[in-house]
């Protein structure tokens, strides 16, 4: 019994590390930005997959699905699909970036005119689902370049950050949009963190 116990145990440890959020340094060197105390920051969203689909194939796909439902359902999940990136998404990530990074006396805001800019581009998200008895977390893949606010082209550091999971304390994240916000904190929280040990700390 002991011996089926440790197998269990072992394998389930061993699918969430396969699982569990990554982040990496491609290249660069943080350490050269030791000393800022602002960073600006922008957010792309351009040729994400969802799922298993394409953004576009994806918002088809849902729009088609809530209309049959109820007429003009999918259009409105559509608006909000584009409206939770700047009032949802964004503010979560900052807010835990900065709640992270202010020990430090650093300071992430958009549209900031400070010299380095943190460009956040998302390239996937997994929606997740909630029906009660059966649920998927939320997760996001982003490609990070930190690079001169004048001169975009020089690219400080690119970092990749994979699995960035979103979930509610409780289980009660029945909200899509909910969702994937929580996993725009998590990349936040991990992100500063990851900056700080790279090279940002006092």
């Amino acid at each position: 019994m002991k011996k089926i116990t440790l197998i269990i145990c072992t394998i389930c440890c061993a699918v969430l590390a396969a699982s569990a959020q990554k982040i990496k340094l491609q290249s660069g060197d943080i350490k050269t930005l030791k000393g800022t105390t602002e960073f600006n920051v922008k957010y792309i969203y351009e040729n994400i997959t969802v799922g298993k689909l394409t953004e576009q194939a994806y918002i088809e796909k849902k729009v088609s699905e809530y209309n049959k439902d109820q007429q003009g359902r999918g259009d409105s999940w559509k608006k909000s699909w584009i409206a939770d990136r700047p009032a949802r998404y964004e503010p979560k990530f900052e807010e835990l970036m900065n709640k992270r990074l202010s020990a430090q006396g650093i300071r992430l805001s958009e549209n900031s005119n400070s010299k380095y800019t943190l460009v956040f581009k998302t390239i996937f998200i997994e929606p997740g689902f909630n029906v009660g008895v059966w649920r998927e977390n939320a997760s996001i893949n982003a490609i990070i370049d930190i690079v001169e606010t004048a001169n975009p082209s020089n690219i400080i550091a690119t970092i990749t950050l994979d699995k960035a999971p979103g979930k509610v304390f409780g289980g009660y994240d029945y909200d899509t949009g909910l969702r994937i916000q929580e996993a725009y904190a998590k990349a936040g929280k991990e992100l500063a963190e990851f900056l700080i040990d790279e090279g940002l700390k006092k």
